[in-house]
């Protein structure tokens, strides 16, 4: 994803009219997989990314960052493999995982909106920890001059941008319908 928020990070100094040397953002990177940075003066100083795909925040199948010891508790108490368990966190969890429907933002929202429990706790788990995860991605950056969403999701839910935007009110956000 590092070429992403390196692109959106310059799209968005242009279109928001930011100076290239005195700007600090935050790009989040949503589709099926999913990534945050901060991105100080042009640079990436942080980000959600670790050494695999599973760290950061929740994504279409999976967990995100979760307390390590889980693996070794889940594979005790299910009869499982630590190399099972984390065949499920990283194929079976996320949004698929904690809706029981899929991965697919889409048909998440949708079901959410016909009432069905688990597709709007999986929406709105991914809203929070998202927001929480930009939230500490603003402290390296010590400002935030904008906020950037991309990828499939990003681009196109409202509602997403819009929950994840309504947990950071407390950092004067506010959602530019245009």
């Amino acid at each position: 994803h590092g070429t992403s928020h390196r692109f959106v990070a310059r799209q968005a100094v242009a279109q928001a009219g930011l100076p290239q040397d005195d700007h600090a953002m935050v790009t989040a990177h949503l589709g099926n997989g999913c990534s945050c940075a901060s991105v100080l003066n042009g640079r990436s100083v942080d980000t959600t990314m670790g050494l695999t795909p599973l760290e950061g925040v929740m994504m279409g199948t999976r967990s995100g960052s979760v307390d390590p010891a889980i693996v070794g508790h889940v594979a005790g108490a299910s009869n499982q493999t630590a190399h099972q368990v984390l065949d499920v966190l990283n194929k079976k969890s996320g949004l698929l995982g904690v809706s029981g429907l899929s991965n697919d933002m889409r048909f998440i929202e949708e079901q959410a909106g016909q009432g069905h429990r688990r597709a709007a706790l999986a929406l709105d788990l991914f809203c929070y920890v998202l927001a929480k995860a930009i939230a500490g991605l603003v402290v390296p950056i010590g400002r935030l001059d904008a906020l950037v969403f991309t990828g499939g999701i990003g681009e196109n839910s409202v509602s997403v941008r819009k929950r994840t935007v309504g947990h950071l009110g407390f950092l004067g956000l506010t959602i530019d319908p245009e």
